[in-house]
């Protein structure tokens, strides 16, 4: 009898958690806004995308709080949006690109963790909400990226020294490895030295560069050639896309 009323109390306990969980995908956090109404204040920061527009990220962006950020291993994932149960809320649904991070200690302490929450560009935080709010609760789902051409690498540094600016990545858009390989060498891996700039010390001057990146749901795309053996430094190259 003992044994029925566990079951019983269990089974009545287990209906009552799917009855609270959310069963559309969608997760809860909130949102500020920056960067003014042309959303110039939001180049540069965390990812390292020295500027979102020339690079194609738009004013659809946003800087992450640290528990989503993950150490800028977020950097170039994108994330639908749409603002919930605030009165300023849009119906609109939008997708935007995490491009930077929003640290601890900012304004009204929103990034803070645990918190998840997206500082967007403004741009963006208009399209989802009026921007009197200023700040209104969301819910969001990661999405796969769509983006126009291939990946992009910027190759900057020196003899004894590149590093490698990563972006314009479709599908899951977030990396978490990059191998480069010179026409006289086999695959190298990159070290990650922050956000989305990948680096090595090896010395890859006056050879033709490949590129293989892999994202964070393990698919992987190289990209043969993508650089002459007269390259320089400071340029940016395109390959093959996901």
């Amino acid at each position: 009898m003992a044994v029925a009323m566990v079951v019983q109390v269990l089974l009545v306990a287990m209906r009552l958690l799917l009855a609270f969980q959310r069963v559309d995908g969608w997760d809860q956090a909130h949102a500020t806004y920056y960067g003014g109404s042309d959303s110039q204040g939001t180049n540069n920061g965390a990812c390292g995308y020295a500027n979102v527009f020339s690079l194609g990220y738009g004013t659809m962006t946003a800087a992450l709080s640290a528990p989503l950020f993950n150490n800028g291993k977020a950097c170039g994932a994108c994330y639908q949006i749409r603002c919930a149960g605030d009165s300023a809320c849009h119906s609109n649904v939008i997708t935007v690109t995490a491009t930077n991070l929003c640290p601890q200690g900012s304004y009204g302490g929103w990034c803070d963790s645990p918190k998840v929450h997206f500082d967007l560009a403004q741009p963006a935080f208009n399209q989802i909400a009026n921007l009197v709010a200023g700040h209104v609760s969301l819910e969001y789902q990661k999405v796969n990226c769509a983006r126009s051409g291939g990946i992009r690498f910027n190759v900057q540094g020196h003899t004894y020294f590149i590093q490698v600016l990563v972006y314009n990545v479709a599908g899951a858009g977030d990396v978490t490895a990059v191998s480069i390989k010179g026409s006289n060498t086999g695959w190298i891996s990159l070290t990650n030295a922050w956000g989305q700039n990948w680096q090595t010390g090896r010395v890859l001057d006056g050879q033709a560069l490949s590129f293989m990146v892999t994202t964070s749901d393990g698919r992987t795309v190289t990209s043969n050639n993508v650089a002459g053996s007269n390259w320089q430094y400071g340029q940016t190259f395109e390959g093959s896309q996901f």
